[in-house]
């Protein structure tokens, strides 16, 4: 299974010899630099480009390309090398573009040899930026990760390799634009791409919107986020937050498990108006898989000239929940093309006007007289008319989506479904944990009010952070920084009471940090039902024995499961999965149990150990830069409605609406006494 990456993740590598798939829709040089345990490279024959493309254990493409691959052979690579950082860069002087904003959002795969992607990354939120770390293969403690980094440089090549500790920075990075310059002159030019409808071979992603966020929002990941690329779910944002609060992909763990497909960047960056006019198309990649043993649910034929009904599970699956789950992703990827294809007709017919505009009054004698005031009217009727055609499309497509989505909404489970949904009166604890779990709701502006279940697919791979500062908000009326924190606090027990939910009985478990006690009220409804793992740690004592308690359980569970003997934990260790909830944070922690908290968020995931942060970034400011690794490996959510979500194909925006418990409803008391009773007949 693809691992889908958003800036910050990582991902453990049981492969030794790799393949490093790089796709960006423009000629782009690729390279890798060699770094000791500190990340500094040490002279120029630690860096591997195409003036001298080979090092021992790595070889890199010898000139600039649309597509590289990469080879590297961890195992080959010398002892003193702790890193290996692959780099990206625009050619200089070669008559293109010149920064990362004005070309598709980078893509990166790592490969078995067999061509198997073990994790992907797009790299979303460039703009000025002409040089890039895409990602890192680092070691750590014998074994090999690989860290999503998407670090760019507007200083280019010179500023990248001079931040990374190389004296003859400079000097390389010339040597490095003379080799491609000569490499490009060398060069024939590529066939024109194929445009088959349909086809959506991953290439690269399409332009970022503003913050260049590959994107799709849904990602991502599809929405770079990640909203979520394939197999993880939607934005992930990207998608966490970016260290600068830019959206960021995701998701994020998002996606669909049919396995990592990208949309055709064709599909939404060509200005072709009569494109915009199509209807959307609904071939979504995990709808192309093997059949199931028993067909989908079909459409009652449609009437002449009217368009087919909709049906819930109309997509390829195993159970009703994959089919349901394929068609959220589709009617989410659907509604991120459409959406493109209307901003890039608009687009087009302001481009047209504009060339119209100048092209009829160069010439001086058409500025006397009624022929500049006709050539202008003439021009902005076109105008208006193209983007009418646009608009109508666009209208179209969204009204087929929302009838699509008024029919799955009301037959989705628990684990996809709102809380308004009459599904939860007749709540009963699964036997299984369900393929994926809902966050909350994504929206465009364009979308008219309709809105599509963010998905995220479980285990949960990394962790979350509900935001409770008032950056970025677009809720203005919610000036009260201590009512913020509340609703951040609700959304944290909400999601927490989410996952207990759709969990067996037994297998996980909520444990709670309130250093100061300030979050009592929010976490009454888990608290009187008795769903918590133990009462909530509070005081610098408790905060410190609980982090002693789960950084020793992440201990034991790497050691057996590097040992081999998974079966020989400790027979008082509670095997299920974890979910710490923090409160306040970082108040009550000192560094110790920072440095703690950070070890958790980056290893614990992997065995079973999750982290739900409920904080105002503001607050931890003292901490600099210490900080920005966990800020960016957690997918950040807020209380309120937020647009910090990009898609990992065109970059939409998308405004995250977290899921809401009803006011007045008994829904979450319901759910959680049914949980506590499953408890109790199960320790029984």
């Amino acid at each position: 299974m693809t691992a889908e990456l958003v800036r910050g993740q990582n991902h453990p590598l049981a492969q030794a010899r790799l393949e490093i798939r790089v796709s960006a829709g423009k000629p782009i040089v690729a390279g890798a630099t060699l770094s000791d345990e500190h990340g500094t490279v040490h002279g120029v024959e630690w860096v591997a480009h195409p003036g001298s493309p080979t090092l021992p254990g790595l070889e890199v493409s010898k000139q600039a390309a649309a597509d590289h691959r990469l080879a590297c052979d961890l195992d080959a690579l010398p002892e003193s090398v702790h890193r290996v950082s692959v780099l990206l860069a625009l050619p200089s002087g070669a008559g293109g573009p010149v920064r990362f904003g004005a070309v598709a959002a980078p893509f990166v795969a790592v490969t078995g040899l067999d061509g198997s992607e073990v994790a992907s990354y797009t790299i979303t939120g460039l703009d000025a930026e002409s040089a890039v770390v895409a990602l890192e293969l680092y070691r750590r403690q014998g074994a090999w990760k690989v860290r999503a980094v998407g670090q760019g440089y507007a200083g280019g090549l010179a500023e990248l390799l001079a931040d990374q500790g190389l004296p003859q920075a400079h000097q390389l990075a010339g040597s490095i634009n003379e080799a491609v310059a000569k490499g490009l002159a060398r060069a024939v030019a590529a066939p024109p791409p194929r445009t088959a409808d349909g086809d959506r071979s991953r290439q690269a992603a399409a332009p970022a919107l503003g913050q260049d966020q590959g994107g799709s929002g849904p990602t991502s990941q599809g929405v770079s986020g990640h909203v979520p690329p394939p197999h993880h779910g939607h934005p992930s944002g990207q998608a966490g937050a970016t260290a600068s609060g830019a959206p960021e992909h995701a998701a994020p763990q998002v996606g669909h498990p049919g396995g990592p497909a990208q949309a055709d960047p064709s599909a939404v960056t060509q200005p072709a108006v009569a494109g915009a006019g199509d209807s959307v198309n609904y071939s979504h990649p995990g709808r192309q898989a093997a059949a199931p043993p028993s067909p989908p649910p079909t459409a009652p034929p449609a009437q002449p000239g009217q368009p087919a009904q909709p049906v819930a599970g109309d997509a390829t699956g195993w159970s009703m929940e994959e089919r349901l789950y394929n068609q959220v992703w589709g009617m989410f990827e659907d509604l991120a093309r459409a959406t493109a294809a209307y901003r890039s007709a608009v687009d087009f017919a302001e481009s047209r006007m504009e060339q119209e505009l100048d092209r009829a009054l160069s010439d001086p004698r058409s500025r006397i007289g009624g022929q500049g005031d006709a050539a202008r009217e003439a021009a902005r009727a076109k105008h208006a008319q193209l983007v009418d055609r646009a608009r109508e499309a666009l209208d179209r497509d969204l009204a087929q989506l929302t009838a699509e989505a008024e029919v799955v909404e009301p037959a989705l489970p628990p684990a996809f479904a709102r809380w308004d949904n009459p599904v939860w009166h007749g709540y009963r604890v699964p036997m299984e944990i369900p393929m994926a779990l809902r966050l909350g709701d994504l929206q465009l502006p364009e979308s008219d009010g309709l809105s599509i279940p963010m998905l995220v697919r479980l285990p949960l791979e990394r962790g979350l952070w509900i935001d409770s500062g008032r950056a970025g908000s677009l809720d203005d009326s919610l000036a009260d920084s201590d009512e913020l924190r509340r609703l951040a606090m609700d959304s944290a027990v909400a999601h927490a009471a989410r996952l207990l939910a759709v969990y067996p009985a037994g297998e996980y478990t909520v444990q709670v940090i309130d250093p100061a006690g300030s979050g009592a009220s929010s976490l009454a409804p888990l608290a009187s039902t008795g769903v918590l793992g133990g009462p909530p740690a509070v005081g610098a004592a408790g905060v410190n024995d609980m982090l002693a308690r789960l950084t020793q359980r992440v201990d034991l569970v790497q050691m057996a499961i590097r040992g081999g003997v998974a079966d020989s934990l400790p027979a008082d260790l509670d095997t299920a999965e974890q979910l710490l909830i923090v409160n306040d944070f970082p108040h009550g922690f000192d560094d110790r149990a920072v440095t703690q908290l950070r070890y958790l968020a980056d290893e614990g995931p992997a065995v079973g150990v999750h982290l739900m942060l409920v904080a105002d970034r503001e607050d931890a400011a003292a901490y600099g830069p210490l900080l920005d690794p966990l800020w960016r490996s957690l997918l950040r959510l807020t209380p309120v409605p937020d647009d910090h979500l990009a898609d990992p194909w065109v970059g939409h925006a998308w405004t995250y609406d977290p899921s809401r418990v009803p006011p007045g409803s008994q829904v979450l008391q319901h759910v959680l006494t049914q949980v506590a009773a499953a408890r109790r007949s199960w320790n029984r």
